[in-house]
């Protein structure tokens, strides 16, 4: 099978592998991250060259910017808390 690819077919071979592999890793690191273990078994066991990874990515787009927005409103909330705390920490060393 392999002795009649041509340096082109070659190419396009290992190029939609690569492709494959990326869409592929980043699906399941979602899914992995997300519990979704159905989705988890059906993207590691099918192979659509990325296809059908691409629709997950495209089903869960939301939930996925939620989860962003978040982790970014909880990193400011933190950060409102630490300057409060410094504050409140000076507030007691000038009342001594």
């Amino acid at each position: 099978m392999f002795e009649t690819l041509t340096p082109f077919g070659w190419f396009l071979f290992i190029l939609l592998l690569i492709w494959s592999f990326i869409w592929k890793g980043i699906a399941l690191w979602r899914c992995a991250k997300k519990n979704h273990t159905a989705w988890f078994v059906i993207l590691l066991v099918i192979n659509t060259l990325g296809i059908l990874e691409i629709i997950y990515l495209m089903i869960h787009h939301n939930e996925i910017k939620k989860e962003i927005e978040n982790s970014k409103n909880s990193k400011k909330i933190n950060n409102i808390r630490k300057v409060k705390k410094k504050q409140e920490v000076r507030r007691d060393r000038n009342k001594r």
